[in-house]
């Protein structure tokens, strides 16, 4: 074969199809919708709390629901494309979210709400492995610098933005609008999926080798571990009985999921991936990416709505930095990871998320936008440097024929990762708060100097308007005690997330960098 006819070859191989990818930008925006309302509610729950006439226990379901049913679809929708293809499976995944979106703006009552959102979460899920998939198998090599930007662009913006979107359509039309948002691009996504998406074909075979009984343990695992780890900060944990009884559910479903996962002939999951060295430590990476994007998207509305008494409209535009800079990033990042090691940008990334959430520990009851604008800036800018070769690294060393599987156990391990994150700074928020209660309350307690003048100043000057100055003046240094509490154990939580971030660098060292030859065994 001549030089030239070998160019040529090559140059066809590495092609792009535009139909293709067309049908990868409908499936990034599909992924993209699913994993924005996980958030979009966040900032909009008092109003759909109203709306429904739901308790303050009730309403939190919104957002668990969800989550729950999502959490159960992503490792399962690795089985279901193999049996109906991925054209199948995301068309009815985007259909069924679009539909389930419908019927969430419709619903009338908390209990329509809970089985909507969690009807949404289920079908949606399936969106967000599948493309992942897609990315690897649908082009070449040499395209890769391209496609993993918009991965690594979506998968944090969309959690991100998630409170300022729903914060923005609540202010101005109402909360209906947090999922009638999805109607129109959800039917475009719908019928581009159908007519676009043809890379593979099913295997309809498989559905007779179906392990329903590792199915059923899967769910009841996923499901109630969930459950436990959404609940537990809020029940003191095993201190609750009915927790305690999910807790051994989940631990006996646990069981028999492995026990079937490593005998049945064609497993529901194949759990084989995690031999690979990258895509171990890579799903490792991802749970601690999990626990620190899913982590700040938390704490910053609950600081700046329980300290700064801000709006719903106030925290999403103060949240927008993070996501106006990921976007400025990306460009940067997608050259880069044509150029650089991916080792050497998950060192950058995840160094630069480190100290994002470092500046964070001086923080005071004094901080909004302004104080917050730099820690915001270092994080949008590190999320795309950490997302990108974590994707490329855990990922990008196996085969193709794994990867359907194995996507939807690397997207898993995000998501088990933000809700370990989140019950986690839960659990400390609440145990540092009692410790500091205690010590600031000794700061304030009678006989103290500063304490005594201080109250005698606040009870004069409420005594001169004509009311009880002095129980007033107690109740006043009671909320500033409690407030400046919670502050201090913001500081801490920024710390530990700052340490946990930290000290997965040292792992990058012993993993392997991605081989065009890796992707073709």
């Amino acid at each position: 074969m001549s030089p030239a006819r070998a160019a040529g070859g090559a140059s066809t191989e590495d092609r792009v199809d535009p139909r293709r990818l067309v049908a990868f930008l409908a499936m990034i925006f599909g992924m993209f919708m699913a994993i924005l309302d996980i958030q979009i509610v966040s900032a909009s729950l008092v109003e759909i709390q109203a709306g429904l006439s739901a308790s303050s226990d009730e309403i939190a379901y919104v957002q668990t629901s969800y989550l729950i049913a999502e959490v159960i679809m992503i490792p399962l929708s690795g089985f279901l494309a193999r049996i109906l293809s991925t054209r199948i499976l995301f068309t009815i995944s985007a259909a069924g979210f679009t539909a389930a979106s419908v019927l969430c703006g419709m619903a009338t009552s908390i209990e329509e709400m809970v089985v909507f959102r969690a009807l949404q979460g289920f079908i949606g899920g399936g969106m967000i492995p599948t493309t992942f998939a897609a990315s690897f198998a649908m082009f070449p090599l040499s395209k890769r610098h391209i496609v993993m930007p918009m991965m690594g662009l979506v998968v944090p913006l969309a959690p991100t933005i998630g409170p300022t979107v729903g914060g923005l359509l609540t202010d101005a039309f109402s909360w209906h609008w947090l999922f009638y948002v999805n109607l129109v691009p959800g039917i475009g996504v719908t019928i581009a999926a159908w007519t676009l998406i043809d890379y593979d074909q099913p295997n309809w075979g498989l559905f007779r080798k179906t392990d329903w009984s590792g199915l059923f343990a899967m769910a009841g695992f996923l499901g109630t571990m969930e459950y436990v780890l959404e609940e537990g900060p809020s029940k003191d944990w095993f201190a609750d009985d009915t927790l305690c009884s999910v807790a051994a559910a989940s631990a006996a479903t646990g069981l028999l999921f492995f026990w079937r996962a490593f005998r049945a002939e064609v497993p529901i999951v194949d759990l084989r991936a995690f031999a690979n060295r990258n895509f171990a430590l890579g799903s490792l990476y991802s749970v601690v990416m999990g626990a620190g994007l899913f982590g700040l998207t938390y704490l910053y509305p609950l600081y700046l709505a329980r300290i700064r008494g801000f709006t719903p409209l106030q925290i999403g535009e103060t949240m927008f930095v993070t996501g106006a800079f990921m976007f400025l990033t990306a460009p940067i990042a997608s050259r880069l990871v044509a150029r650089m090691d991916p080792r050497a940008m998950l060192l950058f990334g995840f160094s630069l998320f480190s100290a994002s959430t470092f500046l964070l520990t001086d923080i005071t009851k004094d901080w909004d936008f302004r104080e917050l604008l730099v820690p915001q800036i270092l994080r949008g800018c590190s999320l795309m440097f950490c997302m990108i070769p974590i994707n490329n690294l855990a990922l990008g060393t196996l085969p193709v024929d794994r990867l359907k599987n194995a996507a939807g156990l690397y997207n898993l391990m995000r998501n088990l990762g933000g809700a370990l994150g989140l019950a986690l700074i839960n659990t400390v928020l609440n145990q540092r708060l009692d410790l500091h209660l205690v010590r600031l309350r000794e700061q304030v307690g009678w006989g103290r100097g500063v304490a005594v003048e201080t109250l005698a100043g606040m009870a004069a000057r409420f005594g001169d308007q004509g009311v009880d100055g002095n129980s007033i003046a107690l109740k006043r240094l009671g909320e500033l005690v409690r407030r400046e509490a919670l502050v201090m154990s913001f500081a801490d939580i920024f710390l530990l997330l700052s340490l946990l971030v930290g000290a997965m660098i040292a792992l990058i060292v012993i993993m392997e960098r991605p081989r065009p030859a890796a992707r073709r065994t």
